[in-house]
């Protein structure tokens, strides 16, 4: 009875996620869409559409061949709440993802199960109101602290704050999945050395290297089992 209840329970939750987070995507894109036309409007200075739309077009056709792949692999991690509020505030891969995955671990969740859908929502939430506190903190001590960020001395460690952050996270899957992670690390690592105009498509190289790892965890599980039932 308990159990049935509690399914009845997350129904209604998830329901009302996605009610929400439709109405959110909805404003959302409205404004963001909205404010530069009511700019260009109340200044007189509208820009030529014709010209707008075919300079969209050219760079819509190159994204979104990753923000589908971003949706197909982040949806599935983050669940429905964390992935409206992920994709609303931004800074995924920087920010949102590796906050979400790390209370995730922490609390031994484990992906498309209700406790995860939870975490993760919580997790991502609470990274978006820090960030937007220490947005305004930024912006309040931007002056005072211009000459302390401007330092030669802490340039080099502002640079490896994203290789920081990623190497630290990419540490307990190699150690963890390495037969997984590494060859797809040095696959990818030997593409970028030979074709380097593909660094500035890390979004698009998603696919590639996501369907490596995943070809490389199907092998790895497929001869897993097959072991099991040679043994059985």
């Amino acid at each position: 009875m308990n159990e049935e209840k509690n399914r009845e329970i997350y129904e209604r939750y998830l329901n009302t996620t996605h009610v929400l987070g439709r109405v959110a995507c909805v404003i959302a894109l409205v404004l963001l869409l909205g404010a530069p036309f009511a700019i260009g409007a109340y200044l007189g200075a509208m820009p030529d559409l014709g010209a707008m739309g075919r300079g969209f077009a050219s760079i819509g056709l190159v994204y979104l061949v990753s923000c589908v792949a971003e949706y197909l692999i982040y949806v599935p991690m983050l669940g429905a709440g964390g992935s409206y509020l992920a994709f609303i505030t931004g800074n995924l891969i920087n920010m949102k993802i590796p906050c979400a995955i790390n209370a995730r671990d922490i609390v031994g969740a484990k992906s498309g199960t209700a406790e995860n859908e939870i975490i993760s929502t919580l997790s991502i939430a609470t990274s978006s109101l820090v960030t937007i506190l220490i947005l305004a903190l930024g912006v309040l001590l931007l002056s005072p602290l211009r000459p302390v960020l401007d330092s030669p001395v802490l340039k080099p460690a502002f640079d490896s704050v994203l290789p920081a952050l990623f190497g630290a996270m990419a540490c307990k899957y190699y150690r963890h999945h390495g037969c997984i992670a590494c060859p797809t690390v040095l696959l990818m690592s030997a593409l970028f050395m030979l074709v380097p105009a593909l660094i500035g498509s890390t979004s698009f190289m998603i696919i590639p290297s996501g369907a490596v790892a995943i070809g490389l965890a199907w092998f790895y599980f497929r001869r897993d089992r097959a072991a099991k039932e040679a043994q059985a």
